[in-house]
């Protein structure tokens, strides 16, 4: 889940919204492939017990929970649990884990996508997932990095893109304003080390263009309308424009690269 925090406690992109739900089915539609060969690779099969943090929507937990069957558990957490089902093979609970301690230990896989970086005490969050893990259990944490690359159109040749970029920058400001970390991607194999993990690695997964890219940036857009409007960041009418131009499938949107690092507690 992606969220980034407001200097009100809140967040920029908020579950409550109705977008809410389009960057779910966006980012699942992005990444999912990506997250569900890492846990594959991990070796995360039936009868494990996982740990899904600020899970979000339903769709990574339900996998999980078909993957380790009825002999495994999933315990699916968020601040906001209102798009996730009780009773759908995994347990729901909600959990704030920038200040909450674990809700359980002995698990063998914790995995986190898109949390971290929006989340103050991110340290704290960190080292509380590292403590839920049994002996040789593994983390698997997923964070885009902005900063790697900031553009939202790479291929920058005409006004349209050019929008959409000065657009994509407000946005990284109003990110950096609020405490989020645009740069935290590529530090997770370094903090995984310093965590005490062993057997670290990691890699990005990085979408350039496709029908999913354009939903997640629209629903976003949407969703931060308000908020660069209120700091003077955008007008109406570039905003009206870019979504246009969105609509109108003139734009090749990239995402930021997603890393995922894992590391195993020895």
């Amino acid at each position: 889940m992606m969220r980034g925090v407001t200097d009100d406690g809140g967040y920029l992109l908020d579950n409550r919204q109705a977008e809410a739900g389009e960057r779910f089915d966006a980012l699942a539609a992005l990444f999912n492939a990506s997250t569900f060969r890492h846990v594959e690779a991990l070796g995360i099969g039936p009868g494990r017990r996982c740990w899904e943090v600020g899970a979000g929507g339903p769709s990574v937990p339900s996998w999980l929970a078909a993957r380790v069957g009825p002999a495994g558990h999933v315990l699916a957490t968020d601040i906001d649990v209102s798009w996730m089902t009780a009773g759908a093979g995994y347990t729901v609970r909600r959990h704030d884990v920038g200040t909450d301690p674990a809700p359980d230990t002995g698990f063998d896989l914790v995995h986190a996508r898109l949390v971290l970086v929006h989340v103050p005490q991110r340290a704290k969050a960190l080292a509380t997932m590292v403590s839920a893990l049994r002996p040789g259990g593994w983390l698997l944490i997923e964070e885009a990095d902005p900063a790697l690359q900031p553009l939202a159109c790479p291929d920058e040749h005409g006004p349209a893109q050019r929008l959409a970029n000065k657009l994509k920058h407000d946005f990284r400001a109003l990110m950096a304003g609020r405490g989020v970390d645009l740069a935290y991607g590529r530090t997770l194999p370094r903090l995984l080390r310093e965590a005490g993990l062993t057997e670290v690695g990691a890699d990005a997964s990085f979408p350039l263009s496709g029908p999913a890219c354009t939903t997640l940036e629209e629903a976003t857009v949407r969703q931060i309308r308000g908020r660069l409007l209120d700091a003077g960041l955008a007008t109406r009418e570039e905003i009206d424009e870019h979504l246009a131009n969105l609509a109108a499938g003139k734009l090749d949107v990239a995402t930021s690269p997603m890393v995922s690092a894992w590391g195993r507690r020895p």
